[in-house]
């Protein structure tokens, strides 16, 4: 046995708080039937048996009736996000409250372990073990697709050796589309096997109306925010450097506006702006560089820069670049063969005129890493790009062209950064151990009242814990298509920064003060212990959500 911290055995004893709806028993109440949020007949064909389904809440129930056991499977899918293990401790706990003779058995190694049949059963001591603990080392976690009718009869096979009557996907979107069509598949088929997801993502790209925020993102935010504040209180000491700071969050920018909105930088990049407002970039730099000279000109050598990773997908030019390499490269199984150079050749020779000539004009270095390997999902894997490095480069380049044109004085030293692994496995903050305690709970009474293709979803969350609201929406109704390795895919819709929204608005109002003059806040380390003010508190772009001033 691991031997564990001070912190360790004092979290062990907290009890995560549910809402007040999922104390004793409950009833499900069907509110209206549902649509996907977009291309509705294309989704409805094909999910004829699981589209158009009610969202459902839970009230309490007068009734008191005993339910017969059940067994149950779970899948960690996807990157770590912090709470997945009181996801797990939370159903453990719902599924034993339904019946005390239910088990619950987890998939190794994420969705590999349901097609390769490698699974552990997760009992008391286990679960005892893991709760309120970062990380997904529990059970393991995996990016393999179930997408293949293959996966799927292989996945039966062992839920019907072990009497599995539902499978819990706790992951992200791309993780829950996943559940999605195992849920069709199998509801088609008439095996008898429910499919719930839980939101997982610390990007907080996974959300709409009912799906407030995805688990892990205030627990990563509060991570990254600290270290930022950090540096911040460092470069406020020694005065002579810029900080570049790359964040993760490759399809949206959420994580670095929350932590903008945490601890107010000097410049905050927000990719859905540079797409609105059609920068390039070169915009960008000059941006930031007459943010540079304007604090030089005050005497401020020094500040700091928060990057979203997935900027370069943003920039039109470079995601009509990427689009273009996406398909090429699905097609093109002999690039892969060829040395570096080659590959270069091949790509020019092989793009249009227009995105050729954007992709001989990027340092070759970033050329080349647009053409790496994709990941499972046919995506570029922009955390390879040093978007930081490349940004600090070019606004170099600009101010001395500045300093040479008399518009510039001061010296510009940079320093970089990359926050991402740091705070995917990070112990949960108070609000993300509720909130997914809550989570998985949630979802064993969906399994109980029989829904499939459902995802969990707890609501209301900027109020106390009581208050909560419990229910389930259907995922398809997060559908759309989208191009996926050179074909249309049904996927969930990624929730991007709305320029309208609260959060940025807030953001917006306040960046050019933060910009010219030194106005960091230092957030400090995450409380576990002491006043709810310190310890309880929602992100702030959950609180500016929801109409906090």
């Amino acid at each position: 046995m691991t031997k564990k911290s001070a912190l360790q055995k004092a979290r062990a004893a907290y009890q995560p708080k549910l809402p007040s709806a999922l104390w004793g028993a409950v009833k499900a109440v069907e509110g209206e039937p549902t649509q996907s949020v977009a291309d509705q007949e294309e989704i409805k064909k094909l999910f004829p048996n699981t589209y158009g389904l009610p969202e459902l809440t839970f009230e309490k129930s007068a009734k008191t009736g005993k339910a017969l056991p059940i067994n149950v499977g779970v899948i960690l899918s996807g990157g770590q996000a912090p709470g997945g293990h009181n996801v797990i401790s939370g159903l453990f706990d719902g599924v034993k409250a339904i019946n005390k003779d239910s088990r619950l058995f987890g998939f190794l190694m994420g969705p590999g372990g349901l097609v390769d049949h490698n699974y552990m059963e997760l009992t008391a001591e286990i679960i005892d073990q893991y709760r309120n603990t970062g990380g997904f080392d529990i059970i393991g976690s995996g990016r393999t697709k179930l997408e293949e009718p293959e996966q799927f009869e292989k996945g039966l096979e062992i839920l019907k050796e072990l009497n599995i009557k539902a499978l819990v996907i706790i992951g992200g979107d791309d993780s829950n589309t996943n559940a999605c069509v195992l849920a069709e598949y199998y509801k088609a088929k008439n095996a008898g096997v429910q499919v719930i997801g839980c939101p997982k993502t610390i990007d907080g790209d996974l959300k709409n109306g009912l799906i407030e925020t995805s688990f892990g993102f205030d627990t990563a935010t509060k991570v990254y925010s600290e270290v930022i504040g950090n540096i911040q209180r460092d470069c406020n000491s020694a005065k002579k450097y810029w900080h570049f700071i790359k964040l993760m969050g490759r399809s949206a920018s959420h994580i670095a506006l929350e932590c903008a909105l945490q601890t107010q930088p000097n410049y905050c990049v927000i990719s859905e702006e540079v797409e609105a407002k059609k920068l390039t970039l070169n915009d960008i730099v000059a941006d930031i560089a007459a943010v540079v000279a304007k604090r030089a000109a005050n005497g401020n050598n020094f500040g700091t820069v928060l990057i979203p990773e997935g900027l370069i997908e943003f920039i039109p030019a470079m995601k009509a670049l990427i689009a273009e390499l996406n398909d090429l490269l699905a097609r093109s199984p002999e690039f892969a063969t060829l040395d570096a150079e080659a590959q270069r050749a091949y790509v020019i020779a092989n793009l249009s005129a227009e995105n050729a000539a954007t992709f001989e004009s990027l340092p070759v270095g970033v050329a080349r890493q647009l053409s790496l390997d994709r990941d499972p999902h046919g995506n570029v894997q922009v955390s390879l790009i040093e978007t930081e490095k490349l940004l600090s480069e070019m606004v170099g380049k600009k101010l001395k062209a500045m300093k040479e044109a008399g518009e510039y004085v001061g010296k510009f030293s940079a320093l970089h950064h990359f926050f991402g692994y740091e705070g995917r496995c990070a112990d949960p903050s108070n609000f993300d151990a509720d909130y997914c305690y809550a989570l998985g709970y949630n979802a064993a009474q969906l399994i109980n009242c029989g829904a499939t293709g459902y995802m969990s979803s707890i609501r209301n969350l900027t109020k106390p814990s009581v208050q909560w609201i419990a229910g389930g929406i259907p995922i398809t109704m997060m559908m759309n298509m989208e191009r996926r390795n050179g074909k249309m895919k049904p996927v969930i819709q990624k929730a991007l920064v709305d320029l309208n929204g609260a959060p940025f608005q807030k953001f917006a109002q306040h960046r050019a003060e933060w910009a010219e003059n030194t106005c960091y806040v230092y957030p400090g380390p995450i409380q576990y212990f002491g006043p709810a003010e310190v310890c309880d508190q929602p992100s702030r772009t959950l609180y500016y959500e929801q109409g906090g001033k």
